[in-house]
């Protein structure tokens, strides 16, 4: 069982105050954040010694069940994951019955390929109740490009029957100025998400801070590091507190591949490895586009053609 004597970070041996206050400035906000951490994180951020560091991480382990568990209990919370409607039985289909809890969904793609709205297009399908489609909670949406519309989500739930003036009222939406400001508002989240029945997490877009601040090859230790902690971020609440977490990432032209689409998205391996579901959108002919599953535990690889309207999306 695990050590319930350490509840917060200065309760970790050898670290007083001002090692706590440097530790939550790097963003190793939480007991998890350090238990997952490496010697060399702690030792460069904090300044502890590595023996400490070591040790601070050994206790930070032992004060959470870290260890191995039946396959038998993964299944049951398996069981427990819970899927938002796209409103198109194509794309519904592509995902596996739609965009699922416990994990990060990535769509990705170029610029007016329909990534945001997916954004609104959700916003409105997750809080209807659970036999159409949704999961009858409330959404958070982080906007660091400052292209949430009000007047989106109105069209779409008026188009789908709804009272837009309640599905705006269970929308949080907060403009992220910078990296640092993007990721403390996923950590503020965790204050209002058992209150207010959250169930889907939006960032829209993931990697346009981090992509605009960390310019060069110099600078990309300290970017890839520091997204890597957001992403972390968004995957414990994904898991712990059972709801979907929907990412938009740009994408970057690559000149080494000759055939084919020389299109990756941004963010490299990081983002790759922390979103479970990844969607490459591309536009077609007049409102259809194109999403291409790109990368799942389970699902086979695909492609979905739906259309997208001034009243959202559909087949």
């Amino acid at each position: 069982m695990g050590n319930n004597t350490i509840k917060r970070i200065s309760d970790l041996p050898g670290v007083g105050p001002a090692a706590e206050e440097k530790l939550i400035q790097a963003g190793f906000t939480t007991i998890e954040s350090i238990a997952v951490a490496s010697p060399s994180d702690l030792v460069t951020v904090a300044g502890l010694g590595e023996g400490t560091a070591i040790k601070a991480i050994n206790a930070a382990r032992d004060s959470l069940e870290m260890g191995f568990e039946a396959a038998d209990k993964v299944m049951d919370k398996r069981k427990e994951i819970g899927r938002i409607t796209t409103s198109s039985k194509e794309l519904d289909t592509l995902l596996g019955g739609g965009v699922e809890t416990q994990s990060i969904t990535e769509v990705y793609g170029r610029f007016g390929s329909g990534k945001t709205q997916w954004c609104f297009q959700l916003c409105v399908t997750c809080q209807q109740p659970l036999d159409k489609g949704g999961l009858g909670g409330k959404v958070i949406y982080i906007d660091s490009e400052n292209s949430f519309r009000p007047e989106r989500v109105i069209a779409i739930s008026e188009h789908m029957g709804l009272d837009p003036k309640k599905i705006l009222k269970n929308i949080f939406v907060a403009r992220a100025y910078n990296a640092d400001h993007q990721m403390l508002l996923v950590d503020k989240a965790k204050d209002i998400l058992d209150k207010e029945n959250i169930k889907l997490v939006i960032v829209d877009s993931l990697t346009s801070h981090f992509r605009a601040e960390f310019t060069g090859r110099g600078q990309l230790a300290d970017r890839q590091q520091k997204l890597n902690r957001h992403l972390y971020t968004l995957m414990k609440l994904a898991e712990t507190k059972n709801l979907a977490v929907l990412v938009t990432n740009q994408v970057m032209d690559r000149p080494d591949i000759l055939f084919g689409d020389s299109t990756a998205p941004i963010g490299g391996n990081i983002v790759g490895h922390a979103s479970k579901t990844r969607l490459y959108l591309r536009k077609a002919k007049g409102d259809m586009r194109v999403a291409k599953l790109v990368d799942s535990p389970y699902l086979p690889d695909g492609e979905a053609t739906y259309k997208v309207t001034g009243t959202g999306i559909s087949d």
